[in-house]
């Protein structure tokens, strides 16, 4: 299958005009101008699988459920949207049923629904829960995690935790062992002790700003700790509602082009209508797109899917157009697989054959998954 594209970005370059044949589930030729024949397919705007490292559902579906329809759901609303690699979130929960959805979600990435497992807790701190369950959150004890990681058995991606918590930094280096990604988010900890966290291993801030203590000009705190160390890549919940714009730009500058993720964080509701809904077990209220923890003001999430995230990036980064482009790919494909050890999504010779084609305003036209087009 030949395909052109009038603009067709590789996660490297862009290239205008640009075509990409594909053999199979492979990419098995690309490359600028004319086609070497008559192309199957014309598209606009043609760019890598977007990649969500941090995403808790969708589709009217949890992951937290644990269920095969659960994910199939959930997986289903993002691919559309053109997500062609999903990391799937948990957010905290007891012993007992933190291991039994490990186990049941590492069966699923196994059989290729999804990429790998994020756990987001249960080793948070209370002060920064903001949708976990605060009755839930406790420090990490080595047993527990050793269990849980080996349940995983090589599935569990990364690992959100709160670095002040008795024992956080024993863990992070415990979690770096078992070959996972330590990731500091929902934290009261100090500038210091971020540092602390980073030379222990950790290299994600989990959606920097959301549920971390803000900069203080006499304690500068996570935020800082994490965007000033360049092993550390950053996640941005860019929904239009979790961070300003202005501080997109910010960290688009100060992170650089390789260490910035784009993530949508997004919990049941997306893809669906306002009404009530849960996070873990958590009732939420979704009103003009916007989630809740019912009756009060806490952000639970998003309601976005990978397509809003890069097109608010391209449209909101102060960048010329095609700058924005090109940094948008960056980090809605090919930084967050980098920062989690996934196949990269650049478009090359030899690499799955995911690709999203967008249209002239980078709306989602079609969506190719291992060399198949997605059903709309």
């Amino acid at each position: 299958m030949l395909l052109t594209a009038q603009t067709l970005l590789t996660g490297r370059e862009l290239l205008r005009p640009g075509w990409i044949e594909v053999s199979g589930p492979t990419v098995h030729a690309l490359g600028a101008g004319a086609p070497p024949w008559t192309a199957d397919r014309a598209l606009n705007t043609v760019v890598p699988g977007f990649v969500d490292t941090h995403v808790h559902g969708g589709g009217g579906s949890d992951f937290s459920a644990a269920t095969l329809a659960d994910t199939a759901a959930a997986v289903d609303l993002h691919r559309r949207h053109g997500t062609t690699t999903m990391i799937a979130s948990l957010v905290s929960a007891g012993p007992a049923e933190l291991l039994h959805q490990v186990e049941v979600l590492a069966g699923q990435v196994r059989d290729g629904q999804i990429a790998g497992i994020h756990l987001e807790g249960p080793w948070l701190a209370v002060e920064r829960c903001g949708a976990h369950d605060p009755v839930l959150l406790r420090d990490p004890d080595p047993a527990e995690l050793d269990t849980v990681l080996d349940a995983g058995g090589g599935t569990i991606r990364m690992v959100t935790l709160a670095p002040e918590r008795t024992g956080g930094v024993a863990a992070i280096e415990r979690i770096v062992a078992a070959g996972a990604v330590a990731a500091v988010g929902h934290t009261e900890a100090t500038y210091e002790q971020t540092r602390e966290a980073i030379a222990a291993g950790a290299t994600v801030g989990t959606h920097l700003f959301n549920a971390m203590r803000p900069i203080h000009h006499r304690e500068p705190g996570p935020v800082v700790a994490l965007l000033e160390d360049r092993r550390v890549t950053v996640e941005l919940i860019a929904d239009g509602v979790h961070v300003d714009a202005a501080l997109y730009r910010h960290v688009t500058r100060a992170a650089g082009p390789d260490r910035l993720s784009l993530i949508t964080d997004a919990m049941a509701a997306a893809g669906m209508s306002d009404g009530r809904y849960q996070i873990g077990r958590m009732d939420v209220e979704v009103a003009d797109g916007v989630a809740n923890l019912a009756r009060t003001s806490t952000i639970a999430g998003s309601t976005a899917t990978m397509d809003r995230v890069f097109r608010f990036a391209v449209a909101r980064g102060g960048l010329p157009r095609d700058d924005a482009l090109l940094a948008a790919v960056r980090q809605s494909s090919v930084n967050p697989a980098r920062a989690l050890g996934l196949p990269s999504p650049e478009l090359a010779v030899g690499a799955r054959a995911d690709l999203v084609a967008l249209d002239a305003d980078l709306a989602v036209a079609d969506v190719l998954h291992a060399g198949a087009w997605v059903p709309r």
